[in-house]
């Protein structure tokens, strides 16, 4: 045989191979898909989930069941679904907090680098600084400057060190020159519960879950984090624009899937969450909660959490956070 037929042979086998493989390859999904969630009923990431489940489970034709584990900020899920086969059945809802494993939990069972690769970005939202109904100050601007004249005198509540709430809050006060003394609660219902009790002062809180409490009166919006504002605080100044230039902190939520997961199914999840959120009932929803829409890339979702880590490694550093 010349080399120009073996060549043209090698050419057919190498495509009928590549139908074959094809025709044998199992399709997905063959089987419900779990969403774990890493924390409690009720919370931004259960909620995001819960609203993407339905619309997610109409585009793949397959049962979508969201799954809460909660512990350990939301390691335990993580390291759950790490161990879990890569073939996309099992998928992995994280918060912001996911950047700072490795800064508040040395010890991790899994590598977030390797264990677990990035689907998309869902949703984001800035924190907003809400105080209590004991706090004199009616903006932001005398706000900062009670806590000046008053150095250690205020308290503020984060849902646990490493926590976003707690990282934000310790960034303001590098940024503002004040001191605000942290208590650090075991999850945001007891934070929030003090926050309007008058037991502590402040909270960056996500803007999802301090909207219920600024609509009714019982906390006041005093800035948000974002570079911008959103609607659903169109009244209430960015940190940025209230003299802190470059100040900017969103709160997200996210997609995961275990290490090895097909690329052709990571591509099939990421475009079908972008289906969904560009939807214009979908946008309004979130738009009223205080949330924004994202569905980036898996590479650009890689990129914002390389960011994320060098920035709160590097505060942690300079300000010498205690995070046990």
């Amino acid at each position: 045989m010349s080399f120009s037929l073996l060549s043209r042979a090698l050419v057919a086998c190498t495509l009928l191979w590549g139908v074959a493989a094809q025709a044998q390859a199992p399709a997905w999904p063959a089987k419900p898909v779990r969403l774990v969630v890493g924390f409690p009923p009720g919370g931004i990431v259960d909620t995001v989930a819960r609203q993407l489940q339905p619309r997610l489970q109409a585009a793949l034709g397959q049962t979508v069941i969201v799954d809460n584990r909660g512990g350990a900020g939301g390691t335990l899920a993580a390291a759950e679904v790490a161990r879990a086969a890569p073939d996309g059945h099992t998928l992995l809802m994280v918060f912001d907090s996911y950047a700072t494993y490795p800064l508040v939990y040395p010890k991790l069972s899994f590598d977030i680098a390797k264990d677990l690769q990035p689907v998309t970005q869902v949703a984001s939202n800035p924190l907003v600084l809400v105080v209590g109904p004991k706090v004199q100050a009616q903006d932001f601007t005398r706000f900062v400057g009670l806590l000046k004249a008053q150095p250690g005198r205020m308290n503020y509540a984060s849902v646990g060190p490493g926590s976003s709430n707690h990282l934000t809050a310790e960034y303001f006060k590098a940024v503002s020159g004040t001191f605000v003394t942290h208590i650090p609660y075991r999850g945001g219902g007891p934070a929030q519960q003090d926050l309007l009790g008058g037991q502590v002062e402040m909270m960056f809180l996500s803007a999802v879950l301090a909207q219920p409490h600024v609509n009714a009166g019982r906390l006041r919006a005093l800035a948000q984090t974002g570079a911008q504002r959103v609607p659903a605080y169109a009244d209430v100044p960015t940190v940025a624009e209230s003299g802190y230039a470059g100040f900017e902190v969103n709160s997200w939520v996210g997609l995961l899937a275990p290490a090895g997961t097909p690329r052709a199914v990571v591509d099939r999840l990421q475009a079908e969450v972008r289906k969904v959120v560009t939807e214009p009932a979908f946008q309004q929803r979130l738009r009223e909660q205080g949330l924004t829409g994202i569905a980036n890339t898996p590479e650009q979702f890689a990129a914002v959490l390389r960011t994320e880590q060098d920035k709160w490694a590097r505060l942690v550093r300079e300000r010498r956070l205690s995070l046990e």
